[in-house]
């Protein structure tokens, strides 16, 4: 099985940066495909950005398109997002999710098998 852990998360003001982590133990992920999701209070789960196993493709809610970038490092079995420009519309809990690697839907969150816990990130006007 894979585990998950997102950290990076916190509190910035409205203009700010943060870089969300997500580390994955038990296996590789070299072969995942991996998502970021994000749920504000009161809403439901949407997609933030995706990433192939290799690292070749990269997909983006509009939303975040041009301000969030999603990466992986082999090396360390993590997965980031880096946040920048950062809007109260952003204020969410994130998490990461991981698809053993077979064609699917980055934006579909039934797609995913494994999933973090999640961090909260809080932006401020």
């Amino acid at each position: 099985q894979v585990k998950l852990v997102e950290s990076g998360g916190g509190l910035v003001l409205a203009g700010g940066s943060l870089r969300l982590s997500c580390a994955a133990s038990g296996r590789t992920l070299s072969t995942y495909g991996m998502g970021w999701f994000r749920q504000a209070a009161g809403t439901d789960r949407e997609f933030v950005a995706g990433i192939s196993g290799s690292g070749s493709r990269m997909v983006y809610d509009d939303a975040v398109k041009g301000r969030f970038t999603i990466s992986r490092d082999g090396a360390k079995n993590t997965v980031y997002l880096q946040m920048d420009s950062l809007t109260p519309e952003d204020t969410a809990a994130y998490y990461c999710a991981a698809k053993s690697s077979h064609a699917f839907v980055y934006r579909r969150d039934s797609e995913y098998d494994y999933w973090g816990q999640g961090t909260q990130v809080t932006v401020s006007s």
